[in-house]
């Protein structure tokens, strides 16, 4: 083996002694390498497998559900908070509120993975005041849709003239439990609970819900879609507008997309799964598309089964934002109360996977929006958080250029950090060896 000389003759007439030995260069690197290693993030085990059910948002604070209302924990207008669900037994929050915001609590149901879903499975929410009176009760099931994915239902209290019950300052009880059968799983669900409030008019006015809207389905749209690859939570949601949008979808998985609504506005969608290339039989309740208002309250929904050729979920028509909804009779039309941003929520179900395997399957969401948009109602002041109920600029630009975010529920986000992690680490690496070159060829004599 040829030794290396004790010197080196460089350019320039210069003389290089080599006084550290080639094992200390190789612990030198190695240490390097060993700190390039401990800067690089540690990404979520969901990274690099299967995405998980549902992406909290970020910074939620976690919360306790109490057994009883005297240890309550209480919820603020403008947070969002994850909490659990047992599956016996109710859980308590506190609400401390005013004698004039209106408040809604959203409560985001999470089963696990795998878990076994029926019909009748789902969630209560119910606000009460400090007499134990009723102020709202909501309940969502999965119905025919037998595969786990985040489900929301919705509390509220009211103040108006059309409800004058539960309108004073005080203690709110919120109330969340599980429904189900005898067979339902005994699993925990995860909970995100979003609290918001909505301030009152500056001057009151129609208290009747709008008689007359246009209840026909326009010709729906067709062409070629946008690749728009929707989030993995309410938070996370993308937006999109009047279009069509196109995604990959695995069995068992759920996108979340957001569409700004101004005062006005009316909206229709659906949404379709592509043809499958191999696999046969009939999924029940194969694809959901379910509608949420801009406080996460359930509007409606549409399923379609799925037989291997292309499908459609189609909402029914909805009748134009309006405040005065509120005072509609069926709840669909209630809940279509504000501006602001609209989810659309898809969920492809698990057992498509066993007649057709693991895709991923081609998604086409369609979006149209009708009517002139109006100016609205006039609040007396700001809800929390300040941009609930209505469409920013921001909003409208991110529809347009899709400036919203990959859309995987974090997973590209912590991707795009190792890769600038990565180069970092890269270029310490590059600049320590240079110091340490720097500082050996100064210490050395020069023949």
């Amino acid at each position: 083996m040829r030794a290396w000389p004790s010197a080196r003759v460089w350019p320039y007439g210069r003389v290089w002694r080599v006084r550290s030995s080639a094992r200390a260069r190789v612990a030198v690197v190695a240490g390097l390498l060993l700190c390039t290693t401990a800067v690089l993030p540690v990404l979520p085990a969901q990274a690099a497998g299967t995405p998980g059910p549902y992406a909290f948002a970020p910074g939620a604070r976690s919360v306790t559900g109490a057994t009883g209302t005297a240890d309550a924990e209480p919820l603020t207008p403008g947070a969002t908070y994850k909490s659990s669900l047992p599956s016996v037994g109710e859980i308590h929050y506190r609400l401390d509120l005013d004698a004039t915001s209106d408040v809604y609590v959203s409560v985001t149901a999470v089963p696990p993975l795998g878990s076994g879903i029926y019909a009748g499975d789902g969630i209560n929410v119910s606000v009460r005041d400090a007499a134990g009176r009723t102020c709202s009760q909501d309940r969502e099931t999965f119905g025919v849709v037998h595969s786990p994915r985040p489900i929301a239902a919705w509390g509220a209290r009211e103040t108006s003239v059309n409800r004058p019950r539960c309108e004073s300052a005080g203690t709110y009880d919120v109330i969340v439990e599980r429904v189900g059968t005898a067979e339902s799983a005994p699993d925990t669900w995860d909970l995100e609970l979003f609290a918001t409030s909505e301030p009152p008019l500056k001057q009151t006015g129609e208290t009747n819900a709008p008689e007359v809207w246009n209840s026909a389905s326009p010709a729906p749209l067709t062409g070629e879609g946008e690749r728009r690859v929707g989030g993995s939570g309410f938070a996370s949601a993308v937006p999109v507008g009047q279009g069509a949008w196109t995604a990959d979808i695995e069995p068992g998985r759920t996108l979340f997309y957001k569409v700004p609504l101004d005062w006005g506005r009316q909206l229709y969608a659906t949404a379709e799964l592509g043809s499958s290339k191999g696999g046969d039989g009939y999924a029940v309740g194969a694809l959901n598309l379910s509608l949420y208002n801009p406080v996460r309250g359930f509007v409606d929904d549409a399923s379609a089964n799925y037989d291997g050729r292309r499908k459609a979920a189609e909402l029914d028509p909805l009748p134009p934002v309006a405040y005065e909804n509120r005072y509609a009779g069926p709840d669909k039309l209630s809940a279509m109360r504000f501006a602001g941003s609209y989810y659309l929520v898809v969920h492809l179900a698990a057992e498509v996977a066993e007649r057709y395997g693991e895709g991923p399957f081609e998604l086409t969401l369609r979006v149209r929006e009708e009517g002139s948009a109006q100016a609205g109602p006039g609040y007396a002041g700001e809800s929390e958080p300040g941009d609930v109920f209505h469409v920013s600029a921001a909003e409208r630009q991110a529809v347009a250029g899709g400036a919203a975010g990959t859309g995987g529920g974090g997973d590209d986000a912590a991707m795009t950090v190792l890769a600038a992690s990565g180069i970092g680490a890269g270029t310490l690496v590059l600049v320590v060896l240079g110091v340490w070159m720097v500082v050996a060829r100064r210490r050395v004599g020069v023949g």
